[in-house]
Formats: C-alpha cells, structure tokens, sequence
C-alpha cells in the first residue's frame, strides 16, 4: 500500500494499493466518518484476483485536511471522486475503471453515476448505499436541519452511527472503536446534501446508465435495505441487486466477508 496526495488545495490525501498488468482498477469511497485505510482487507482480496484498488479520504474525513464532518457543497465532494478517477487513469492506464462506494460514499457513487459523465467507467458497486436511512427522521427534524444548514451549515452534532450496527464480528467494531481517524460528527450541511441527494438518486435511478452491483445487508440497521431495492427496480437490467440475509451496514467487514468479496470479484471479473 502506498499514499498519496490527490490535490495540494485543498489537501485530498489518497491511498492505493497497485498490483503489476492490472485487470482493471477500483476506485473506492468510504463511509461517514471512517476513511480509506479500513478498506485494506478487501484492496487484498482485489490485489489478489489482479485489481489495482485506489481509494481517497473524503473533506473532513482521515487524513484529508478540513472540518471533521463537513462537506460545505455535495459537488465540492464528487469532484473529489472525480479527482480519484482521474489518478487512476494516470496511474493505470487502459485498465478499466470502476467505482465502489460504501454508505455515505454509496450516495456518491450512485449520484455520480447519475450527473456526471461516466462513458469511461466500466462499472460501479455501491454497498450499503444512504438512500435513505433504516429510521427516517420525522418530517419536523428535516425541515428544521434545512433551516439550521442554510443559517449555520458548519454547524457539527453527533451523528448516531452505532458502531455495534456496523457487522457481527467484535474485532471489527472493536477496531472501529479504537480508531484514531474515525470520527461521529456531521454538520447540518452535509446531513441535509446527503438526505437530498438520496432521494434525488431514487428519483432519477432510471437515468442509470452504467453497469451497477448495488449490495445491501438484509438486517442493516443503519441505511435501508428496502432502498436499495426500490433503486434496482426503478434503475432496471443495468443494476443487479444483492441482499445479504443477515448482514449488518458492512457486509465487507460482517462474518462471511469472504463470500462477499467472491460475488465483488466474480461481478468484476464479468465486467472487464
């Protein structure tokens, strides 16, 4: 694994972990308050089926410079993943290029995948993706986050991720715990573009024009299943949907990762 910096101003720091004549390359884009170093058991099990793997520490977030939390303009973070695109071309070449988003960077994926120019991509994953929450908050939270995100849009609460929601295995939330760079703040900017921006791509699935697997924990606590589902059926025969029975927010990190990480390589491996 190596690091990088993907833009000098403002600070974007990356990671790869490159492998020699690479089958393709994936693009990843973590989680709220997480970052890309927890993604290193699954760039191993990529690296291992012959997929280059790079991933960025989002605004706010890792290594990356900024407020904990906060992502003042939701296109400010899909240049961000544009930026990760374009290293990868650099980087790798002619090796296809897919992006995979987790949760927060599920939402990120799926809206660039929706409003930008993705003719290049060989595909996408999104896992767990915030489409909408499990427990929507009532109507009078989101109004009231709408008028707190246009008078004070830094403004950072908790953001209720309950770690033990993340998988089944206690080294994993253990580990979550543990870690320096993880972080539970989110401001009511970020909040409010995220929401929007999730039901936006709801809306719009049918625009999908780009090979998608959308993967989702059946008894996921934290982002809603149902969701996911809904944006298949809306977005049609280019996205393949995949409900782990059991599984809880990080089916790449929940006990039986490894029959996960199959269905991600042999997806990959079909679309190279």
């Amino acid at each position: 694994m190596q690091t990088l910096t993907l833009r000098e101003d403002p600070h974007l720091f990356g990671r790869v972990w490159p492998v020699e004549a690479p089958r393709g390359v994936v693009c990843i884009v973590h989680g709220l308050g997480e970052h890309s170093g927890r993604y290193a058991p699954l760039a191993a099990a990529l690296n291992e089926a012959g997929f280059a793997v790079t991933a960025l520490d989002l605004r706010g977030h890792g290594r990356t410079k900024g407020k904990r939390g906060h992502i003042a303009r939701y296109d400010d973070a899909l240049d961000d993943v544009a930026q990760l695109l374009a290293y990868a071309e650099s980087a790798f070449g002619d090796a296809p290029r897919f992006l995979y988003g987790h949760s927060l960077g599920g939402n990120l994926v799926l809206n660039y995948l929706l409003r930008r120019n993705v003719a290049d991509l060989a595909g996408a994953i999104a896992s767990g993706p915030w489409l909408r929450l499990s427990f929507e908050p009532p109507a009078y939270k989101i109004a009231l986050a709408r008028t707190v995100g246009r008078l004070f849009p830094g403004l950072l609460q908790p953001s209720g991720l309950n770690p033990d929601h993340l998988s089944h295995d206690p080294a994993v939330v253990q580990a979550y715990r543990d870690d320096p760079l993880v972080h539970d703040r989110i401001s009511a900017a970020l909040f409010l573009n995220i929401h929007e921006a999730g039901l936006w791509a709801l809306e719009n699935a049918a625009k999908l024009h780009t090979p998608l697997l959308l993967m989702h924990g059946a008894a996921d606590p934290i982002t809603s299943p149902d969701a996911s589902r809904e944006f298949c059926a809306r977005a049609g025969d280019l996205c393949t949907l995949k409900l782990w029975d059991g599984m809880y927010h990080e089916v790449h990190n929940e006990v039986g990762k490894e029959a996960v990480y199959r269905t991600v390589v042999e997806w990959l491996q079909a679309h190279t």
